[in-house]
């Protein structure tokens, strides 16, 4: 849907709410403090309502700051606005490895240890770019998002003596969607992605305040029960665009190796790339990446 309201938000929830059982997860990424691109709380507030049983949950920070330790990074989600709904920081109490089947870099990843006690889980997402990861879909949500602080960010960012950010570009897509895959295994066919693409600065939302402006226009929300598919639509759409509307984004795309987040993902089984994007907004026709983003406006006009 093009619909980037709550209401919007709540439709898409609507078209895979079926998937869910017993206690949900809502992974989304909280952000640092004042974080001018994070999801509209109101928003989230809506879709929360829709789902009698959710949780937010977050992970704590590799890097230091406000979001590196639970105590502050509790602070920092009553700065944000994060008070309508209980928020659980999934490793307050640490992490427990989680086993990843096929990886070629890693066997298993450490997760916040309060994941098990989810029957489900809705990754909610604000797709943007990415310093790292070139960009950020539902894949980065949950593969450094559900990795805890202290021992699983770093077994995706960090080589053993090095600096902390020492693994990039292939390897470090490699082990993110690693990473993303023992969620997605967990939970099996109790697990559904929306992806909002809004406010797409070539930053993360982990960039706060400090993020780069947003240049790109804004599309819509899109939602699947299929991870790959979401984030492959996610891209496509970006590409889609014109040269001066894309431009920043897909430079920050593959300046870092981000498509190799969706070509691992296919090799590791976790999906498809291809899709059927159907149009909500206009009796569920069917349409392609062009014709979603031929309304698109440029940025703050």
């Amino acid at each position: 849907t093009t619909s980037l309201t709550a209401e919007g938000l709540v439709a898409a929830l609507r078209s895979v709410q079926s998937t869910f059982k017993g206690r949900i997860a809502v992974k989304l990424h909280t952000g640092e403090p004042h974080g001018p691109n994070i999801l509209p709380r109101e928003w989230v507030k809506a879709l929360i309502n829709e789902l009698p049983d959710a949780v937010i949950v977050e992970t704590n920070t590799l890097y230091g700051g406000p979001r590196a330790a639970a105590s502050r990074h509790r602070e920092t989600l009553v700065t944000n606005g994060w008070t309508f709904a209980p928020v659980d920081i999934l490793d307050e109490d640490g992490g427990t490895p989680w086993p990843i089947a096929g990886g070629s870099r890693l066997t298993s990843v450490t997760v916040g240890s309060h994941l098990d006690r989810y029957d489900s889980m809705l990754v909610l997402t604000h797709f943007k770019g990415h310093t790292m990861g070139g960009f950020g879909g539902s894949n980065k949500n949950i593969g450094i998002g559900c990795a805890d602080g202290r021992i699983g960010k770093a077994m995706i960012h960090t080589y053993p003596g090095k600096d902390q950010w020492s693994i990039a570009e292939e390897e470090f897509m490699e082990r993110m969607t690693e990473s993303a895959k023992a969620t997605v295994d967990y939970f099996g066919r109790h697990i559904a992605f929306i992806n909002v693409m809004r406010n797409m600065s070539v930053s993360c939302d982990c960039e706060g305040v400090n993020a780069q402006p947003v240049v790109t226009p804004n599309v819509g929300i899109l939602a699947s029960l299929d991870i790959l598919a979401i984030d492959q639509a996610s891209v496509d759409m970006v590409y889609a665009m014109k040269e001066e509307d894309h431009h920043d984004l897909v430079e920050r795309m593959e300046s870092r190796h981000g498509l190799r987040q969706l070509t691992y993902m296919k090799e590791l089984g976790m999906g498809n790339d291809r899709y059927v994007l159907i149009d909500m907004d206009h009796g569920e026709k069917r349409i392609d990446a062009r014709e979603a983003v031929a309304g698109v406006k440029p940025f703050g006009k």
